[in-house]
């Protein structure tokens, strides 16, 4: 019975594992395929157009790349700014009206992006923030706010309170509390969060563009067109840039925020032990 459930689990991972490898793979492929028809059992048109299109025009796709990713910073550091008193507030707080503000939070992922963008939009332009990185980048929080919110909700519920508790009784300032127990408890919930929201504002397409109306370009306005027209090597080209940079970026956003936290969590860690 136990080697069956340890064979199930190790298929499960293996098939985990295939379901994201053979779609990087046959993106790679396709990089390098300028056509492939039915019925050839193998490719045989290679070409580099598309990686000599992005080295020709590196000035522009790096302009873009480079407002993609600027936009996606400052629309995770917003998002968590926001999220982190929400989500203590619903994890610990009753309070009345509670389930529509928990509606009302998580209401981007049930609302169309259409009509969420449409509203917006009228009163970006009342405000005068149409078309402006300020105006993207309000508009890219919408959809990660509910992510974020959950995410760091959770984290909350599962530590709770017994540890701020605590270090107020002991004499703790609220400063040191923050600083050296609630972040450093939650730390793990808002690195998932940051990963998260940076990945959904990056691939963000409709909203910005209609939001930024045609003036904040980002890398996924760029690659969409490619993809609609059925241009399979310049999708996959900007495809594999996009998992590349994201990676990348997120890489050294975890390896920064864990040194940085290292030692409050360590502390934190060897509290929970000895209590």
């Amino acid at each position: 019975m136990i080697n069956i459930r340890k064979f199930i689990l190790k298929m499960i991972v293996v098939v985990s594992i295939l379901i994201i490898v053979i779609p990087i793979i046959t993106m790679i492929i396709w990089s390098f395929i300028n056509n492939y028809k039915w019925p050839d059992l193998f490719p045989s048109n290679f070409s580099l157009r598309g990686w000599k299109y992005i080295i020709q025009n590196n000035t522009r796709v790096l302009e873009v790349l480079k407002n993609s990713i600027f936009i996606s910073i400052m629309t995770t550091i917003i998002t968590i700014a926001i999220s982190i008193p929400c989500a203590k507030a619903l994890a610990f707080e009753n309070f009345k009206g509670k389930k529509l503000v928990e509606l009302l939070v998580f209401s981007p992922v049930i609302i169309p992006a259409v009509s969420i963008g449409m509203g917006l939009n009228i009163q970006f332009i009342r405000l005068g923030i149409a078309r402006t990185y300020i105006g993207v980048i309000l508009v890219c929080v919408v959809p990660c706010i509910p992510y974020a919110v959950n995410m760091i909700k959770e984290v909350f519920i599962i530590t709770g309170r017994k540890y701020v508790e605590q270090a107020y009784v002991l004499g703790a300032s609220k400063l040191d509390v923050i600083r050296k127990i609630s972040i450093p408890m939650i730390m793990p919930g808002v690195i998932s969060a940051s990963i998260m929201c940076y990945i959904v504002s990056f691939s963000q397409y409709f909203l910005v563009y209609l939001i930024g109306g045609g003036k904040i370009v980002t890398f996924t306005m760029d690659m969409f067109p490619f993809i609609q027209s059925g241009d399979r090597m310049m999708g996959s080209v900007y495809g594999i840039i996009f998992i590349g940079s994201t990676i990348l970026l997120l890489s050294i956003m975890e390896y920064i925020m864990s040194r940085v936290y290292k030692q409050s969590l360590e502390n934190y860690v060897s509290l929970e032990v000895s209590d």
